[in-house]
């Protein structure tokens, strides 16, 4: 059995300040795929990752994003866009490593390499590729922005536009590299928080989010052509076809998560061979009657022999 879970941390001191640690020494997770670990290696806080190896990317821009995979055993192979990565033992300091991608970077992606966005490796003690993403959130079209209906300044469409380029690009990626790790007999899964929910299921108050960033027809679209039979599976949705939800993030303001009025943006996207072996899915909400983040991790079971 693998248990594996995805969490979009909001900030590894934060997160930690909130019972982080705890979480990840209890929770029995064997592979932990993070987003927004929001900083640089002199900055984690001690026993950031407990007993686990980690493989981070942390990106270039101080205090935002950064992805990382947590393993029990040391990775076969680590890779990234930027072609480095940082890897540690359990207590032992973080050592720079060359992390050279074995795909080429589809075209688009060339201006987020240096962002924390994006991570692979391959498992020691399993056949499978773990690929940890952090898609940007995006914003509004111009022709939807309206200032008294906008926390932000107007900016044009610039986040739109940026959004949808990267999500061009990274769908070439994506269909590289897992075709890459099926070539080494390997399964693929895609793990992190993208920033889009897929469904009416996916978002609680889907009717007055239909022009909301996240929900736009245009970005469901796109994750509904990532997604196939043949291709990867929605794990948690296969494990849950019938439900609302579970959700994963929560707005802080106001009484959604009480209510349960939240957003399934974390997903696990994995080869249908892989997804098949999923028994279990949970969002864990809260950790002893605290919330880790805006989000919460999504905890999958995966009986793989």
């Amino acid at each position: 059995m693998l248990r594996i879970a995805s969490a979009n941390v909001n900030g590894i001191r934060a997160a930690h300040r909130r019972g982080f640690g705890d979480w990840l020494a209890t929770r029995g997770c064997d592979v932990i795929a993070l987003q927004e670990v929001r900083a640089q290696a002199s900055k984690l806080p001690d026993g950031a990752f407990g007993d686990f190896h980690v493989a981070l990317e942390t990106g270039t821009l101080p205090g935002r994003n950064g992805v990382a995979v947590l393993t029990r055993r040391p990775p076969v192979a680590v890779r990234t866009w930027s072609g480095a990565a940082l890897l540690g033992a359990p207590d032992e300091a973080l050592t720079s490593i060359p992390a050279e991608d074995r795909v080429p970077l589809a075209r688009g992606l060339s201006r987020f390499v240096a962002e924390g966005r994006y991570l692979e490796v391959d498992l020691a003690d399993a056949p499978v590729t773990i690929a940890c993403l952090y898609l940007p959130k995006g914003g509004l079209p111009a022709h939807l922005q309206r200032p008294e209906r906008m926390r932000e300044a107007p900016d044009g469409g610039a986040k739109y536009a940026r959004k949808m380029q990267f999500m061009d690009g990274f769908a070439r990626y994506l269909t590289r590299t897992r075709r890459a790790a099926a070539a080494e007999g390997r399964e693929f899964l895609l793990m992190g928080d993208l920033n889009i929910a897929h469904t009416r299921q996916d978002l609680a108050a889907w009717r007055r989010n239909q022009q909301t960033d996240g929900f736009l027809p245009e970005e469901r679209e796109w994750l509904g052509q990532q997604l196939s039979p043949r291709t990867l599976v929605d794990v948690v949705r296969r494990l849950h076809p019938d439900e609302d939800g579970p959700y994963s993030w929560w707005s802080w303001l106001g009484q959604s998560f009480a209510k349960d009025a939240g957003w399934r943006i974390d997903y696990h996207l994995a080869t249908p061979r892989l997804a098949r072996s999923a028994v279990r899915a949970a969002v864990d909400r809260e950790h002893e009657g605290t919330r880790l983040s805006d989000h919460s991790p999504v905890v999958v079971d995966y009986d793989w022999a």
